[in-house]
């Protein structure tokens, strides 16, 4: 019979796993709600068409990467149509989407959102590079106001959330694109600088010239790598008022300390950027070592049909930042409290009873579905690593009461069931609060 393994280029997270993910995820909703931003949860799917206006028809994610949808048919009143679908490559799109849908403009000023994720992309799969994967990411959108200190806050954040989770070897690129005039002339001038050398860069680069020029600027080929650093176009595209922009930038970042390095051949492929872009990296991850990326992009709300509204944002990746945290970073998962033993049948119902008691109280607890001797069922519950076994025999069911056994101490008592949930939390036992 066939066996179906998991997708290629996409993972299983496992139980023993879980607990790690709880705690990235937990630490970024907190230190995000406390930089003020709202969560967001949008579909795992949009039109394509959103992808292609908002990233570029010529990116290489909209070019090569898209997960696309059988078409899907939708009537209304007058007719039907047919839209292409995809499954989101990234978030900032469908955040914005959803920014103008619902009229966040007349709402808020501001508006600050995070969202926490799995994106879809159609990528070779190698370590760090997923078909499927995770993303926590930020969008501030509002109309123009100290962009420079925004910016600084959201680059700021991004530093803080890594170093929230215990990372400390990544580093911070920065880098600006300046206004849309200004990106203009530095394709302009890039292209100037590489004309000559069409022929010696890779296919891939060869079709970028005119597709996606900046896209040159980061791509992994040797060839390509050294003749990018040969290039030194610098900052010379950049007008006066971005020039006075991005130094108010770096001064807001150096004002809290914020660590960064200057990096001239920074971009981000998509079509949206403009003025401040970063990017934060980490050696250990070997070649794909961006941690997470973002920057500013105050066209893209108006482009798809909302309100002009400046906007900057990130992204980290999930999968990245757990492969970057320290072996010793492995979280164990508060073990279970109570272990229900039923001795035999006539007990079992009661202890079944007994169970939900306990878990109505907020105390974990289980048991084994089926009966089986003593010593399989203490042999189940040392498995799990519960802390309380809760035996109930024969002796214990005509006193209504609960025999219980510490498995660390070994020392045990009756409790009548009455008691029970009152003497559990008296004694400080594990109580289960999701949030």
């Amino acid at each position: 019979m066939k066996n179906f393994p998991v997708p290629r280029g996409t993972n299983d997270i496992l139980p023993s796993e879980i607990p790690l993910w709880l705690n990235v995820e937990s630490k970024a909703r907190h230190l995000l709600r406390t930089y003020g931003y709202q969560e967001i949860r949008t579909p795992l799917f949009e039109e394509t068409e959103l992808f292609a206006r908002s990233m570029g028809e010529t990116s290489d994610v909209v070019q090569k990467q898209m997960l696309n949808l059988a078409a899907s048919h939708r009537e209304d009143a007058e007719k039907t149509t047919s839209a292409s679908l995809s499954l989101r490559p990234e978030s900032t799109a469908a955040v914005v989407r959803s920014y103008i849908q619902h009229h966040f403009d007349q709402k808020e000023n501001l508006t600050k959102l995070f969202y926490i994720g799995p994106m879809f992309r159609g990528e070779r799969p190698q370590k760090g590079r997923l078909r499927q994967f995770h993303q926590i990411g930020v969008e501030a959108i509002g109309p123009e106001s100290s962009l420079a200190y925004l910016d600084a806050e959201v680059i700021s954040l991004s530093v803080h959330l890594l170093r929230s989770l215990g990372l400390k070897n990544f580093r911070l690129k920065l880098n600006t694109l300046g206004s849309p005039d200004d990106k203009k002339e530095f394709s302009r001038q890039l292209r100037e600088e590489l004309r000559n050398k069409i022929s010696d860069l890779c296919e891939d680069c060869q079709g970028r010239f005119e597709r996606n020029v900046f896209r040159i600027l980061d791509c992994k080929n040797k060839t390509c790598r050294e003749i990018v650093s040969r290039i030194n176009i610098g900052h010379s595209y950049l007008s006066q008022e971005s020039q006075v922009y991005y130094v108010q930038v770096k001064e807001a970042l150096e004002s809290l300390g914020i660590v960064f390095e200057e990096s001239f051949n920074l971009v981000r492929g998509l079509d949206y950027y403009t003025h401040t872009v970063f990017e934060i990296t980490d050696s250990s991850l070997g070649s794909q070592d961006a941690l997470g990326a973002g920057g500013r992009y105050n066209n893209l709300v108006s482009q798809l049909g909302g309100p002009q509204a400046d906007a900057v944002g990130f992204a980290l990746g999930v999968e990245r930042i757990l492969l970057a945290m320290a072996p010793d970073g492995v979280i164990q998962e508060a073990p279970l409290t109570v272990y229900m033993i039923a001795m035999n049948e006539e007990s079992y119902r009661k202890a079944f009873e007994i169970l939900h008691l306990f878990r109505g109280q907020g105390i974990s607890a289980d048991m084994n579905y089926r009966l089986a001797s003593m010593k399989s069922q203490m042999r189940s519950a040392n498995k799990i690593g519960a802390r309380y076994v809760a035996i109930l025999g024969e002796e214990e069911l005509r006193q209504n009461a609960v025999t219980v056994k510490d498995m660390t101490s070994g020392t045990q008592e009756t409790i009548a069931v009455e008691n029970l949930t009152k003497v559990f939390k008296e004694k400080n036992f594990v109580i289960h609060n999701h949030e």
